[in-house]
C-alpha cells in the first residue's frame, strides 16, 4: 500500500497534475488525491501545498523525491527482470508505438518464432511513446523523432513522404498531385502538438507561405480518417499510414515534401534483454 501511495505521490508531483497522474497510472483522480492524503495524514506531512486548486510541492515533498524515485526504479527493475528470467520462448514485451505500419509487421515475424511471448501494444504521438520509454512504461518504442538522449539506442525503420488525405467528392481529388497553395482553400485536419506528421506539414507550409483557410485539431489518426470521410475537411498524413478506404483518396503534392522518419528505441541499458534483443533482432534485413 504505501508503495502504491508514493508512486501516486511521485507522479503528480512530476507531472504537476493529479489529471494527467491519475490518467498515466490508470487511476481516477479521486483515488490518487486520496492516495496522497492518506501518506500525508499517516506522517504528518504536508507534500504539496494547495491554494486556489492548484498543487506546489512542498519542501518535505521535494526531500522525498529522490528517494522515492530510486524506490520506483528498483520495483521497474525487479518487475522488467521477471518478466525477462523465464524460458527464452516466453515472458511479456510492451510496445509503443505512433503508428502500427512498421511495427505490426515486425511483431507478426516475431510471433512467429516466439508464440508464447505475450505482446502489448500501446499507441500515442511521437512524443507520448518516447517519454513511455523514458518512464518505463513500454520496453520498446517508435517515433518520428530523431532523439539524441545517449541513453537511448535507435535503428531507423523507414519513411515516407507527406500527402493530402482527402473525400474522393473533394474538387481536389481529380487532380494527379495536389499543389500547396490549394490548401489556402481547405479546412486543414491535424493532429495534436507533439506529432511529428503536424510539425513537418505545418513547417511545409509556413516555407509556402500557405495559410489554410481553417483548421481542426483532432487527437487520433483514426478519428481524423473517419473526420476525412465525413468530408469535414482535409489532413496531411505520412503515405505508408494512409489505409485503404473505398470513400478516400491519398494524393501526393507537386512541390518537394518532408521525408517522414520512423525509428525504433529501447534504452540502451536493457538493449541485451532477452526479449529486447530477440525483438531488434528482427528488426533486421533478412
Amino acid at each position: 500500500m504505501l508503495v502504491t501511495q508514493l508512486k501516486s505521490f511521485f507522479v503528480v508531483a512530476r507531472l504537476g497534475s493529479v489529471t494527467l497522474a491519475a490518467k498515466q497510472l490508470g487511476l481516477s483522480q479521486p483515488t490518487v488525491t486520496t492516495q496522497i492524503r492518506a501518506l500525508e495524514e499517516l506522517y504528518g506531512v504536508e507534500l504539496f501545498h494547495r491554494s486556489s486548486g492548484r498543487l506546489n510541492i512542498s519542501d518535505a515533498g521535494v526531500r522525498l523525491l529522490p528517494l522515492v524515485d530510486q524506490l520506483l526504479q528498483q520495483e521497474i527493475n525487479v518487475e522488467f527482470a521477471l518478466r525477462n528470467a523465464g524460458e527464452p520462448q516466453q515472458g511479456s514485451l510492451r510496445l509503443g508505438a505512433t503508428a502500427p505500419y512498421y511495427i505490426l509487421d515486425i511483431v507478426q515475424r516475431y510471433r512467429q518464432r516466439f508464440p508464447l511471448v505475450d505482446i502489448s501494444i500501446g499507441a500515442g504521438n511521437s512524443r507520448q511513446m518516447i517519454d513511455a520509454l523514458q518512464e518505463y512504461r513500454v520496453d520498446l518504442a517508435t517515433s518520428s523523432h530523431l532523439e539524441t538522449d545517449p541513453r537511448l539506442h535507435r535503428i531507423e525503420l523507414g519513411s515516407d513522404p507527406l500527402v493530402l488525405v482527402l473525400h474522393r467528392n473533394h474538387p481536389l481529388a481529380q487532380l494527379e498531385a495536389v499543389p500547396l497553395a490549394a490548401l489556402a482553400d481547405c479546412l486543414l485536419l491535424s493532429r495534436e502538438r507533439g506529432s511529428k506528421t503536424r510539425q513537418l506539414s505545418e513547417d511545409m507550409l509556413a516555407a509556402a507561405g500557405v495559410q489554410p483557410q481553417a483548421s481542426m485539431e483532432i487527437a487520433s489518426r483514426e478519428a481524423l480518417r473517419e473526420a476525412v470521410i465525413r468530408q469535414m475537411g482535409v489532413c496531411v498524413f505520412a503515405r505508408n499510414e494512409v489505409s485503404v478506404h473505398p470513400e478516400l483518396r491519398a494524393l501526393p503534392f507537386v512541390e518537394a515534401t518532408p521525408q517522414v522518419p520512423e525509428y525504433l528505441y529501447c534504452l540502451k541499458d536493457r538493449r541485451r534483454a532477452r526479449l529486447i534483443e530477440s525483438f531488434l533482432a528482427e528488426c533486421k534485413p533478412s
